[in-house]
């Protein structure tokens, strides 16, 4: 059995967004410019930063009254102690700083720089940040209903975000909300090419596909916060990415 070709292809001519925007309908009206008909199975990854934005999660540092705890940490960090303060306020821990580094925890149990609090292609300058979404997962899950819903076909959402590795530099797509796209599979059991049951193999779809849509996407100002995937056999059960997290008692590194 051959398996299946995938494709991957950025979404042109989507508008900037702003809080309260309906963000499936601009990303089925841009589908319909493009001349692009949805077809059962395909994936639409979306960058998480649009739909932080759509979502409201835009902060002013000006409005943000840093704690003790923040001050302290910016010097030790050097960082802006209004941007610590949220990184604080978004995370669960800290677990490793360093001069113009945090490495947070972030409450949705990601591990990630700066709790994923980003000023990049933001209209509001320095003073501006965007949070991640409050819940990618719920995120995720309403895209894929209404797109599912204007199309007519059975679809698969990924939200998706660029992080660093502990062991290697640049960053790569992780999918942070996950609706009709399996964010972990696991291959315990099965037998491979010499018959021998498989023992520790559990792969994680989502994230790959997130890895090269992000490459597709960019991460300057190429402005394609969308790219269809086809080929991946997305439209299946909504199993949260959070499904993807190593359980704490299985972390080796802290």
């Amino acid at each position: 059995m051959v398996a299946p070709a995938l494709s991957f292809t950025p979404l042109p001519g989507l508008p900037a967004v702003r809080a309260g925007d309906d963000l499936a309908g601009l990303i089925a009206a841009a589908l319909e410019r493009a001349g692009i008909a949805l077809a059962g199975g395909d994936v639409l990854a979306v960058t998480q930063k649009i739909v932080s934005k759509t979502e409201g999660r835009r902060r002013a540092l000006a409005q943000v009254t840093p704690s003790a705890r923040a001050q302290a940490l910016a010097a030790e960090t050097r960082k802006d102690p209004r941007l610590v303060e949220l990184i604080l306020q978004e995370s669960h821990a800290i677990i490793r700083t360093r001069p113009d580094l945090i490495i947070a925890e972030h409450r949705l149990g990601i591990v990630l720089a700066n709790a994923g609090i980003d000023r990049s292609n933001l209209d509001g300058g320095e003073d501006e940040v965007l949070l991640l979404p409050e819940d990618p997962d719920a995120s995720a899950l309403r895209l894929r209903r209404a797109l599912e819903r204007a199309s007519g076909v059975d679809l698969g959402v990924l939200i998706t975000d660029s992080v660093g590795r502990a062991w290697r530099r640049g960053t790569v797509g992780l999918a942070i909300g996950t609706a009709g796209v399996a964010p972990f599979c696991d291959l315990r059991g099965r037998r491979d090419l010499g018959g021998r049951p498989l023992q520790v193999s559990e792969i994680a779809p989502a994230d790959s596909l997130a890895a090269a849509a992000v490459l597709v996407m960019g991460e300057a100002a190429e402005a394609t916060p969308v790219v269809l995937i086809r080929g991946a056999s997305g439209g299946g059960d909504n199993m949260p990415a959070r499904a993807a997290l190593r359980p704490r008692g299985e972390d080796l590194f802290r």
